[in-house]
């Protein structure tokens, strides 16, 4: 079985957790459609229009809403995939818990909300469909967990082709985690994406910020097992993932030296690989002597043997666990243990394959394209390349391991502006087609794109001479600039290439020698 599991005692973390863990985490919180900022619960709650461009801000016609809940940033419906990103700045290689949440309230009109995709940077992070919660008069969230690569994060809105109505977001928030939080995974190539994370035997309402100060949100979870409580304060400083004490109070356990099953997550699971963490710490008042140690198996698999459980508290993990369908985990006494199991608190994370980025130095490149343009694309925003579905508009790009932008295609998109410098820095295009625009200014030094076959610049409105080194590009085949304002002599470089189809008129105004 592909998987690695470790167990850590709340004894003997002591050390190596310091205090200073316990400083409250650093946080952006976004109030999605909101038009100013507000004082949440004593947290500052930022409106939204800093980091995103498009979108519509609309306020649901309901009453008693939490107030992240009465607005929502909307985005229209597209027949082809199309992807409307929030961009956040952050800490490089800082490991975020991101959340987003998600009220309807029948803002579209329609009975039923729509389902969509969230994605992370290059990333499609899950689908969003929050019609059970909806229905029950719920809202939805979804939190995962992610490493900066860069001064910036994007998360994105994505329709697909199951999209009916337009998508939305109530609220988006960033939280800086600790470092020693789920720090057994490989953040460079996996996420992680909750699927579940319970206090049991709590019945309570949900544990969140400031009993976790890192404001990961716990579930009450009650089942036919008995369930103690217990005031004993818990020191979780110890503790790996730092759970907060608070899911220490309440236990599940067995009532007699006998095991003790549970069907948790309450979800069937999908095939794939998971992340699973369990806590434990005994709350019960055993006598001198008496011990409490069980086995513990998923689905009828080993997960851990001979686990010892004290008042200090221990936890295990699980990075890479294998599962699919209902999940049952089954704690049997060892031989010798004098009381029954018990468990606190778990959580389940799906671990995801992050899909890659687009290089660096195009997405540079694009950015400043992108303001040279004063009407980009509305979907011109997050991974130029990725994923491949929810790519820019106009943008196609290379396949590998290192993602390059290959072919810019806008023919005809009603384009206004100039074009920037930067796309000399593009240098793995190899066509551009920018005609039937509105396009103006000078036409750029494009000699840095060795690999560049086609470039239509026809039926525009360029000013200034044709620059000489587009004679000296040797892949150049197709070279189209007529019907703009251009001045001065066409090169001969251009005119005597045989190879080079080359159309410069009519339009333009150039100027000939004498004969």
């Amino acid at each position: 079985m592909n998987q690695y599991l470790q167990l850590f005692s709340g004894e003997s973390l002591v050390g190596l957790n310091g205090a200073n863990k316990w400083a409250i985490a650093w946080g952006l919180l976004i109030d999605c459609g909101a038009n100013t900022s507000s004082i949440i619960e004593n947290r500052i709650w930022q409106a939204d229009a800093a980091y995103i461009r498009t979108g519509t801000s609309k306020t649901l016609n309901a009453s008693d809403l939490l107030p992240t809940l009465s607005t929502v940033r909307s985005f229209p419906l597209t027949k082809n995939p199309q992807k409307y990103c929030f961009n956040v700045p952050v800490f490089r290689k800082a490991k975020y818990l991101i959340r987003t949440t998600y009220f309807y309230g029948g803002i579209n009109g329609l009975d039923l909300p729509p389902v969509f995709d969230q994605i992370v940077d290059g990333t499609i992070w899950s689908i969003v469909n929050t019609t059970e919660d909806y229905v029950k008069g719920y809202s939805s969230y979804y939190e995962g967990v992610f490493v900066a690569k860069g001064k910036t994060m994007s998360v994105c809105i994505g329709v697909n082709s199951y999209t009916d109505s337009d998508p939305f977001i109530s609220a988006l928030e960033f939280v800086i985690l600790g470092d020693s939080i789920y720090n057994s995974t490989n953040f460079e190539t996996h996420g992680l994406s909750l699927i579940a994370r319970n206090s049991f035997g709590y019945l309570g309402s949900l544990i969140k910020y400031p009993d976790d100060p890192f404001d990961r949100y716990w579930q009450p979870f009650g089942d036919n097992n008995s369930i103690i409580q217990s005031t004993r304060n818990i020191s979780v400083s110890g503790f790996w993932n730092l759970p907060p004490s608070k899911v220490f109070d309440t236990e599940l356990a067995s009532d007699e030296v006998a095991p003790m099953e549970l069907q948790w997550p309450s979800v069937s699971l999908p095939n794939t690989i998971y992340y699973i963490a369990l806590y434990f710490a005994e709350i019960r008042d055993l006598v001198v002597g008496e011990s409490s140690i069980f086995n513990i198996s998923l689905n009828g698999i080993n997960y851990y043997h001979n686990l010892n459980v004290t008042p200090t508290g221990v936890s295990i993990f699980a990075t890479r666990w294998p599962l699919s369908g209902v999940t049952k985990i089954t704690l049997t006494p060892a031989a010798g243990s004098d009381v029954g199991p018990m468990i606190n608190a778990g959580e389940i994370f799906n671990v995801l394959l992050l899909g890659g980025t687009t290089a660096t130095r195009d997405v540079i490149a694009l950015l400043k394209v992108k303001e040279s343009f004063q009407n980009p694309p509305l979907d011109w925003n997050g991974d130029p390349c990725l994923p491949r579905q929810y790519s820019w508009t106009g943008v196609t790009c290379s396949e590998g391991p290192r993602i390059r932008v290959i072919t810019l295609n806008m023919t005809s998109m009603g384009l206004s502006g100039s074009i920037s410098d930067a796309i000399a820095n593009l240098t793995a295009l190899t066509d551009i087609f920018l005609g039937n625009n509105k396009l103006s200014g000078p036409i750029p030094d494009l000699s840095s794109l060795r690999r560049l076959q086609s470039l239509h610049l026809e039926n525009n409105q360029f000013s200034g001479e044709i620059p000489r080194s587009l004679g000296t590009m040797v892949s150049l085949r197709e070279l189209f600039i007529q019907n703009n304002n251009l001045t001065g002599q066409v090169p001969d470089s251009l005119t005597g290439n045989p190879g080079l189809n080359f159309t410069f008129s009519p339009g333009n105004h150039f100027s000939f020698p004498s004969p």
